[in-house]
C-alpha cells in the first residue's frame, strides 16, 4: 500500500480513482464495508483505490479535553486498511488551520482537481470541513461540478445498535472483550516495547512480560486470556495478561500491563510486541496473602489453557 503522509502538499497522488473519507479509528465492521466497497469497486473498474484519513484525530486538535482514546496506533490502522485491500492511503494532518477549511474548498481543490476522483464511497454519519457541513448530501450535489459520483454505504449492526468506534472504546473501558471483538471483527490488539520490571513474577514462580504500551486505550483492569506476537519467533504464543496495580503487592502503584506467556522462557527484553486480547477472564482483586493470589494465578493459567483450546476446537484446528 503507498502511503502518502502530506497529501495536502504531495505531488505523488493517485487520480481517477475510487475514494473513500473517514477517521478509520479502530478499523471495525462498518469501516470495513466501506473499505472492501472501495477495494471491490476499484477492481472492478480497474481504478486506484483510495482511503483518506486523519492524524491527529480532529477533536484532538480542536477539543483536547474532549478528544477519544484511539483504538489504534496510527501504523496499526495503516496495517488494517492495508489488509482490506485498499491500495492508497492519503493521512491528512489535522490542524486548526485546516479545521477552517470550508468543504466545498476542499471538495473542490482536493477530491476534484488534484485527485480527479471518479467515484466517492462514505458513512452515511461522516462529516468533514469547517463546521462538518461536509457530509454526503453535499458530495452528492457537487458531484455533477466536479465530475464524480458519490453514495453511501448502509452501516453495520451488532446487537440492535450500528457499530461504532464509541461503542467499541466503551466495551473495552469497561472489559467487555468479546463484544469490543465482535464489532471490531478482529480481537483488540496493543503494541508495546518489553521492559524489565522488578521481577516479583520470578519471584512467585510465574516470571512475566512487561510491557510500555504504544496504544492509549487499554483495556479495564482485569485478567485477560490474551496471545502475544513476538518478531523474533515466528508463531503467537497463549498467554495471561494482567492489567492493574496489583494491589495484593503493592499499595497505589500505577497501573502496569503483565504478561504470562505460557510454555515460554525465551527472553524478549527490548523487543516490540504485540498483544492480542480475547476474553476478559476476572477483574483485578487483592488476596489475602501472595501464597492465596498464586494460587488464582494457577486457575487463571489453567482458565487460559482451556478457552483456547476450545477456540482451537471450534476453529476445527488441533
Amino acid at each position: 500500500m503507498h502511503v502518502v503522509r502530506d497529501p495536502l502538499r504531495s505531488t505523488d497522488l493517485p487520480r481517477g480513482g475510487i475514494v473513500t473519507i473517514g477517521n478509520f479509528d479502530g478499523v471495525h465492521l462498518g469501516h470495513r464495508r466501506i473499505l472492501e466497497a472501495v477495494a471491490a469497486r476499484a477492481r472492478e473498474t480497474g481504478r486506484p483505490s483510495v482511503a483518506i484519513t486523519f492524524n491527529p484525530h480532529p477533536l484532538a486538535v480542536l477539543r483536547p479535553d474532549h478528544a477519544p482514546r484511539r483504538l489504534q496506533t496510527l501504523r496499526q490502522k495503516e496495517e488494517a486498511i492495508e489488509r482490506l485491500g485498499i491500495e492508497n492511503l492519503l493521512v491528512v494532518p489535522f490542524t486548526r488551520d485546516f479545521s477552517l477549511t470550508e468543504p466545498e474548498d476542499f471538495v473542490r481543490e482536493f477530491l476534484c482537481e488534484r485527485l480527479a476522483a471518479s467515484e466517492l464511497y462514505l458513512g452515511s454519519h461522516f462529516a468533514f470541513g469547517r463546521g462538518k457541513r461536509g457530509d454526503l448530501a453535499l458530495l452528492k450535489r457537487m458531484g455533477p461540478e466536479c465530475g464524480f459520483i458519490a453514495a453511501g454505504v448502509e452501516e453495520v449492526f451488532y446487537r440492535d445498535e450500528p457499530v461504532s468506534s464509541t461503542r467499541i472504546r466503551d466495551a473495552i473501558a469497561r472489559g467487555e472483550i468479546a463484544d469490543a471483538n465482535a464489532m471490531l471483527g478482529r480481537p483488540y490488539e496493543i503494541d508495546g516495547i518489553v521492559w524489565r520490571g522488578e521481577r516479583v513474577g520470578r519471584k512467585i514462580g510465574f516470571p512475566t512480560i512487561n510491557l510500555a504500551p504504544e496504544n492509549a486505550l487499554l483495556p479495564a483492569d482485569g485478567v485477560y486470556a490474551t496471545r502475544i506476537a513476538i518478531p523474533s519467533f515466528d508463531r503467537q504464543f497463549d498467554c495471561v495478561t494482567n492489567i492493574g496495580r496489583r494491589p495484593t503487592l503493592y499499595e497505589d502503584f500505577s497501573t502496569t500491563i503483565e504478561t504470562y506467556v505460557l510454555d515460554f522462557s525465551a527472553d524478549v527484553y527490548g523487543e516490540k510486541i504485540r498483544l492480542f486480547f480475547f476474553e476478559r477472564l476476572r477483574e483485578e482483586r487483592k488476596f489475602p496473602s501472595v501464597m492465596a493470589l498464586t494460587e488464582q494465578i494457577g486457575h487463571d493459567i489453567e482458565a487460559t489453557r482451556k478457552y483456547f483450546a476450545a477456540s482451537r476446537a471450534s476453529d476445527g484446528k488441533p
